[in-house]
């Protein structure tokens, strides 16, 4: 009896083509791996703290890894960190499929300058905030889309970050996105920026009235030995170029939009207040909300 139901599993375990996708790949290597080092999937499940089932859901590609699960099981299985390097393309591959040139192109990047008509840039959302704002249209795959979103910010922490320019409108700041307590927490994450010298923050205010960013949202990427691109997104995909008159017209226009925003203090202090006034306790208790 044992035996034909040993034989049945084996019959349902699903072959992986480890050369079909990164997420196909990082299965067959967690199996790899887990079968060297002589392990059941319930068996290091246990060790790191989560059910067989996800370990066999992971392993036939079904699920896609997180970043801590792959950690634990570098831990568990002494990989030298073979998954938690993996599991970063997994993530990539799991970004819109117009989205994911972009990405690699950011990751790469040197200099990132960027105007921001409507939203928080990536790169500075809150896992709160980009769950609200994916959230949006459909729940379906919520989790994994959030956590591809936050991935892309690790690139913020490495050795030698990209020098990150951002200008904000100050519609950003005042459109609640998911509730006061999650743009609470969003403009605090703004204004934890001050402390980093790679990371600066212009916010365009709305006195400056007719701007050159009015037709929408740009980000300008350079880089060490290759040309800038410049990257815009309509309501369907995002678009890059490398032509040179287009990047010349983004750098003109992204210098008046540098010279119109308040300064990096004078914007941090504006943060602060919207901060406070819109999203603070006295805001959710004192009536209407101050714009």
């Amino acid at each position: 009896m044992l035996e034909a139901v040993v034989t049945h599993i084996r019959t349902h375990i699903r072959t992986l083509d480890a050369s079909a996708s990164p997420l196909d790949y990082y299965g067959a290597e967690l199996r790899r791996l887990r079968e060297a080092a002589g392990l059941t999937q319930g068996q290091l499940g246990d060790i790191i703290f989560c059910t067989g089932s996800l370990v066999g859901q992971i392993e036939t590609a079904r699920k896609v890894p997180t970043r801590d699960f792959s950690e634990r099981a570098d831990a568990a299985l002494v990989t030298d960190g073979q998954l938690s390097r993996l599991v970063g393309l997994v993530l990539r591959s799991q970004l819109p499929s117009w989205f994911q040139a972009y990405a690699e192109m950011e990751a790469r990047a040197a200099y990132i300058s960027t105007f921001q008509a409507q939203l928080v840039y990536g790169l500075l959302q809150t896992e709160a905030y980009a769950r609200s704002v994916l959230g949006v249209l459909t729940d379906d795959n919520l989790d994994t889309r959030v956590a591809a979103r936050l991935e892309r910010q690790r690139i913020l922490g490495r050795e030698d970050p990209p020098l990150l320019w951002v200008v904000l409108s100050e519609a950003v700041l005042h459109q609640e996105i998911g509730g006061r307590g999650v743009m609470r927490g969003q403009l605090a994450r703004l204004l934890g920026f001050q402390e980093s010298r790679w990371v600066n923050l212009q916010i365009l205010p709305h006195e400056a009235g007719q701007h050159h960013g009015l037709d929408g949202s740009f980000t300008t990427l350079r880089f060490d030995d290759d040309p800038d691109l410049i990257y815009t997104e309509d309501f369907v995909q995002g678009h890059m170029t490398a032509h040179p008159e287009k990047v010349r017209e983004s750098a003109l226009r992204y210098a008046h939009l540098q010279a119109s925003a308040l300064s990096v203090e004078d914007s941090a202090a504006l943060i602060t207040r919207v901060m406070e006034e819109r999203y603070g306790d006295r805001a959710a208790t004192g009536g209407r909300d101050v714009a």
